[in-house]
């Protein structure tokens, strides 16, 4: 019973620290919440019109979920190479940085707290399922069943949005994992996991775990799936931080399971408040992941050869 507390106590001490990297890495939610004169709460927009609900009230097409995908990819990389992203490249990277340094040691304290008990090693692999996609798309038909029952647009867009940012995000993270050939803890030959940049695919298609550690997929687009469902329903307060915790618990899972080391996350959460964003919001690019100021690395041909052009937009 002893063990059993402490083992509790580190998942809420682990849960916690990855709460605090979410918060390091999500800006705050602007959206005003105000209430009237009667005590109903409701939430403002902050476009010229001032109608929140129009965007709601529109039905998406059935088609959305799959044809917005090419523009997600667009504007994804239309906000990254921005000058105002500088910090943001900094934190992940120094997170990043400093989970490795530990990476063999947090996993080795969190393995043997998956190890301790059937009731830890089940914990672990249920919130490790929660992230494999079921959920997000069980969500999904949720909200669109409930929504072309009710003919409520709202949840009807928020079921589309859903699968078109899983998706979206998860293509992102497949390419980032064939380039980057991390192997994930169960199949790590040093104690981080070695890295094998741009691995023969014949032989990452075979042994894919041997390959495909970082970043996490799983927490990508759970933490997607939280803010598009966030951002349609911003008069629910508790969405956010019921979301996030979930989020945690799914990457402190994974850790416990071999899947993935705890330096995998940094990124995966930035994809996918990202990803999530963009597909919440349609109809342009939010201020919280855009920004006037852009730098632009292009490729471009010269007399004898390739090279890049570099360019910055006041």
């Amino acid at each position: 019973m002893q063990y059993k507390n402490k083992y509790i106590f580190n998942k809420i001490i682990a849960a916690i620290l990855l709460m605090l990297i979410f918060n390091s890495l999500i800006p705050a939610q602007s959206t005003p919440i105000v209430a009237d004169s009667s005590g109903v709460v409701s939430v403002q927009a902050d476009d010229a019109a001032g109608d929140f609900s129009n965007p709601f009230n529109k039905m998406p097409e059935w088609h959305a979920m799959f044809s917005n995908i090419p523009g997600d990819w667009s504007k994804y990389f239309d906000v990254t190479f921005r000058v105002n992203k500088i910090p943001l490249y900094l934190t992940v990277s120094a997170l990043t940085a400093a989970t490795i340094v530990t990476d063999d040691k947090s996993w080795q304290i969190t393995r043997k707290n998956h190890d301790a008990s059937s009731f830890a090693t089940k914990f672990d692999e249920f919130w490790t399922e929660i992230g494999d996609g079921r959920t997000q798309f069980g969500l999904a038909a949720a909200f669109g069943l409930y929504g072309l029952v009710s003919n409520d647009a709202r949840a009807v867009r928020t079921a589309s949005q859903i699968v078109q940012t899983v998706f979206a995000a998860g293509t992102v993270v497949q390419v980032l994992k064939h380039i980057t050939g991390r192997q994930t803890p169960n199949t790590a030959t040093s104690p981080t996991g070695n890295w094998v940049f741009f691995p023969n695919q014949i032989e990452y298609a075979k042994h894919v775990s041997t390959y495909d550690a970082y970043p996490s997929g799983h927490v990508t687009t759970t933490l997607a799936t939280v803010i598009v469902i966030a951002e349609n329903y911003p008069e629910v307060w508790w969405i956010r931080p019921v979301g996030y915790t979930v989020t945690a618990l799914v990457a402190f899972g994974m850790v416990g399971t071999g899947i993935h080391w705890y330096s995998d996350y940094p990124l995966a959460v930035a994809l996918g408040y990202t990803f999530g964003m963009i597909a919440a919001h349609p109809e342009k690019i939010p201020d919280s992941i855009s920004g006037s100021k852009k730098l632009n690395i292009m490729p471009m041909l010269v007399d004898k050869g390739f090279g890049l052009s570099v360019g910055y937009r006041f």
